[in-house]
């Protein structure tokens, strides 16, 4: 949900989310958090910047928190988020979460991926290398 466009999962949700009741525990708030990377994946870490992040924390009257931690600065995104996460520790709610907005935002996710793997395809480059006989 985190990864998922925010539009396209508010349009989802919406028909779940607004018929039941959430207390809003900590409202959306924008932050930075430092982001460390390494060289080469196996190397010394090391701080590479800040990237802005929204979090919130949700809760349902039956007392389960719904967290959420979102890459960008939308507050609506990390809203629904944090409802979803809570809804969906409710078995009643889970399969058809699950139905209505996870396996949806699957199958998009699946498809941008693989636009972007035949985009990337189409500009690759084999090289080879021939042997001299004299060497």
């Amino acid at each position: 949900m985190a990864k998922a466009p925010a539009k396209t999962l508010i349009a989802l949700s919406d028909s779940l989310v607004k018929t039941h009741p959430f207390e809003t525990i900590r409202a959306p708030e924008i932050g930075l958090t430092q982001v460390q990377a390494r060289m080469g994946g196996t190397g010394k870490p090391f701080n590479l910047g800040d990237t802005p992040l929204t979090r919130c924390v949700v809760r349902t009257p039956d007392g389960i928190y719904g967290y959420s931690y979102i890459a960008g600065r939308n507050k609506a995104h990390a809203l629904r988020a944090a409802e979803l996460d809570a809804l969906l520790q409710l078995e009643a709610y889970h399969a058809q979460i699950t139905e209505a907005v996870l396996i949806p935002l699957k199958a998009e996710q699946d498809a941008h991926r693989q636009q972007k793997i035949t985009q990337t395809s189409k500009t690759r480059v084999d090289f080879f290398t021939l042997v001299r006989g004299e060497d």
